[in-house]
C-alpha cells in the first residue's frame, strides 16, 4: 500500500524523514483511453453507451487480471500500474513481452470487431518506470508520482487506433524477454514495432523516445 503523506507544517522535520526514506518503486504503468465515447454520449442513449463501456472493458481481459492495479480513472481513461513484482508473481503475464503481445491482441481484436455498435476502439500507452514512488496525499487510496508517470501520461498524445506507444525502456524490456524465452521477434507482432522516435513533451526538459507499434486492419492483414 502507498506510503501516506499528510503533514500540516510545510516545514515538518518528519516529513523530511519520511520523504528521505522513501524507496521507488519500478513498474509498468499504462494508459487505457476509450475513443470516441464523449462524442457518443451525445449522440446515443445511456442504455448504448454504458452497455459500450461496460463490454469494452469486459473485452480488455488484462484489466481483469490486475484488479488490485487499477490506480485512477479519469472519465474513459484508466491507468494501471504494474510494480516489477507483480508482474514477476502474475501466472500468465510474468514478463513484457506477455503482457504486450496481449495488450497487441486485445486492440487488434476491437479494431477489427465486426460489430462495431457493441464496443468502442481503444488507444494505449506503455511505459516502462524507474523514478516512481508509492505514495499518496490522501488516506486509504494507492497511487503513484515521479517524473515517469509524467512522461506516461505525455506520451498518451501519441496513441491512437492504430497504434500502441511505448517508451524506449519499455521495448528494451520486451527484447529481453524474447532473448530469455528463445523466442524470434521475427515471429512475432515486434515486427510492427517502429524504430525510435523522440519529441519533446511538455514539462520535460529534453526529447523523450518511443516507440509506435502499428495494429493492422483486417484488409492490412490479408495483404
Amino acid at each position: 500500500m502507498a506510503t501516506y503523506i499528510r503533514d500540516f507544517n510545510p516545514y515538518s522535520n518528519e516529513m523530511e524523514q519520511l520523504i528521505g526514506g522513501l524507496e521507488k518503486t519500478p513498474g509498468t504503468c499504462i494508459f487505457v483511453d476509450i475513443i470516441n465515447s464523449t462524442s457518443d454520449k451525445y449522440e446515443s442513449s445511456p442504455q448504448s453507451w454504458i452497455r459500450k463501456i461496460n463490454n469494452t472493458f469486459n473485452f480488455i481481459l488484462f484489466l481483469n487480471d490486475f484488479p488490485d492495479y487499477v490506480v485512477k480513472g479519469i472519465g474513459d481513461e484508466i491507468m494501471l500500474y504494474l510494480p516489477d513484482a507483480a508482474m514477476q508473481n502474475h501466472f500468465a503475464f510474468e514478463n513484457s513481452f506477455m503482457l504486450l503481445q496481449e495488450i497487441y491482441s486485445t486492440l487488434e481484436n476491437l479494431k477489427n470487431h465486426p460489430r462495431k455498435d457493441m464496443f468502442y476502439e481503444c488507444k494505449v500507452g506503455i511505459h516502462y518506470c524507474q523514478d516512481v514512488y508509492n505514495i499518496t496525499f490522501f488516506e486509504g487510496v494507492n497511487d503513484y508520482y515521479g517524473t515517469d508517470i509524467d512522461l506516461a501520461a505525455r506520451l498518451m498524445k501519441k496513441a491512437a487506433s492504430d497504434k500502441i506507444i511505448i517508451n524506449e525502456a519499455f521495448y528494451q524490456k520486451v527484447m529481453e524477454s524474447l532473448k530469455l524465452t528463445g523466442i524470434n521477434p521475427g515471429d512475432t507482432f515486434v515486427n510492427n514495432i517502429s524504430e525510435s522516435l523522440k519529441d519533446n513533451f511538455k514539462g520535460v526538459p529534453y526529447p523523450v523516445p518511443f516507440r509506435e507499434i502499428s495494429i493492422k486492419s483486417d484488409d492490412e492483414l490479408q495483404h
